[in-house]
């Protein structure tokens, strides 16, 4: 049994997916974070937040990386951690800082650091020939500009600094580039209290569905688990809508953006300690990165891929956070593909009704996985990034990549039912 520090969570699936983990390998874990309330309102009435479950909860700045340091030292002469890890892209470097510092297991500080900045992500790769989108990073307008004419409209308009896609747009001129640059200007500090970079990225507008290459890195080695496709909407904004594994690709394709992934991981250096969600773009000119993310993938592709394969990739998190070698052995579970489809509101107002044309016994349909629905009464706004939506379908095949269709289908008749004034 080992003793690992979580320094905060995302609130969504992997704070609970992470904590089960945890406890099904047989860990203890302390939690820390600097507000607790953030998990208390989180948490289904009713029920305790499972993060909140751990051996001990503690409160501390989490921001201030200089006075956390020699907190946490303290805190493991006391407590004895194994292992530090989180699930929140804004505590990725603290952690790695953390783990440094400790002398435990985990990616490089500089490499965590450079993943985290969507920029400093461009620079690298880059300097290493990974293919990516011709792209700018300024703060002054009329740098930015500039750069917008070199590359041409249309193009995306992008912070350096945060995550879901917030704030993300493709801009088609001058006028709409102002109107991105203002929104973000409007939003200086982030979700967790952290005052945001002022730069913005600018990048060319590529072409081609976008996937996801999951991997795990332990002892400089990384291993493809695989690749995940995904669906998007919300235009001007860029929001997921839905995600099939595995990826309905040729073969071609799929070793493509592999490859592209693995190129991505080296360069950046995080060939060690990491569970990695790579996003891909299959252009007509070759595979582009996206963006790397050193941690498991959100929006519930973990658990597509633990449906398909039986690979539990917040266990093999927690392993490698550890120093440990993961199991990433295959099993048979039945299903050939896994989906999932979120319910993403196109108008701001207030649910009035989810019922006209919801299939009947929605979790009792065959092949039907997880269903999570709102209730009526529910404020909503028009999704502008992945932080928006109502719900979500998922849905199996045992036969082959027909899962997409089956929760495609089943969220037609939801959204059909939806009623928002």
């Amino acid at each position: 049994m080992a003793h690992l520090l979580v320094v905060e969570s995302w609130v969504g699936s992997m704070s609970r997916l992470l904590p089960r983990a945890l406890r099904e390998a047989g860990h203890e874990f302390t939690f820390l974070t600097r507000d607790l309330h953030h998990y208390l309102r989180s948490a289904p009435e009713g029920t305790a937040h499972p993060l909140l479950g751990a051996r001990n909860v503690l409160t501390a700045d989490t921001n201030d990386i200089e006075t956390l340091l020699p907190y946490v030292e303290r805190l493991h002469g006391l407590l004895a951690f194994d292992g530090v890890l989180t699930s929140c892209d804004y505590y990725l470097p603290a952690v790695a800082r953390i783990a440094a510092h400790l002398g435990l297991p985990g990616p490089g500080a500089e490499a965590v650091e450079h993943a985290c900045r969507k920029d400093a992500t461009r620079r690298v790769l880059a300097a290493a020939a990974v293919p990516g989108p011709r792209f700018a990073v300024h703060e002054e307008w009329a740098d930015l500009t500039r750069a917008a004419a070199e590359i041409g409209y249309p193009l995306v308009a992008k912070p350096v600094d945060l995550c879901a896609g917030m704030f993300v747009r493709r801009v088609d001129d001058e006028a709409e580039l102002a109107a991105a640059v203002r929104a973000l200007a409007d939003f200086p500090v982030n979700a967790r209290g952290q005052r945001r970079a002022p730069a913005v990225l600018l990048e060319e507008l590529l072409d081609g569905p976008e996937v996801s290459v999951e991997t795990v890195s332990h002892a400089g080695a990384v291993q493809v688990v695989g690749v995940t496709d995904k669906s998007v909407g919300g235009a001007p904004a860029f929001v997921e809508t839905g995600h099939m594994f595995p990826a309905a690709l040729t073969p071609a394709d799929t070793e493509a953006a592999e490859q592209t992934a693995l190129h991505a991981l080296k360069a950046l250096g995080l060939t060690d300690g990491v569970v990695a969600h790579t996003e891909i773009k299959l252009t007509s000119a070759g595979p582009r990165v996206v963006e790397v993310n050193p941690r498991p993938a959100g929006n519930r592709i973990t658990e597509l891929v633990r449906h398909v394969t039986g690979i539990d990739l917040a266990a093999a998190f927690v392993d490698v956070s550890l120093g440990r070698a993961p199991d990433l052995r295959r099993t048979d579970t039945g299903l050939r593909s896994a989906a999932i489809g979120f319910l993403v509101p196109e108008t701001t107002g207030t649910l009035q009704t989810l019922d006209a044309d919801r299939p009947p016994h929605l979790p009792d349909t065959p092949h039907v996985l997880e269903v999570q629905l709102p209730e009526p009464g529910r404020t909503v706004r028009a999704a502008g990034s992945n932080n928006e939506y109502l719900g979500h379908v998922m849905t199996g095949d045992p036969d082959g990549l027909g899962a997409r269709e089956r929760a495609e289908t089943l969220l037609a008749g939801l959204r059909a039912g939806l009623v928002i004034r």
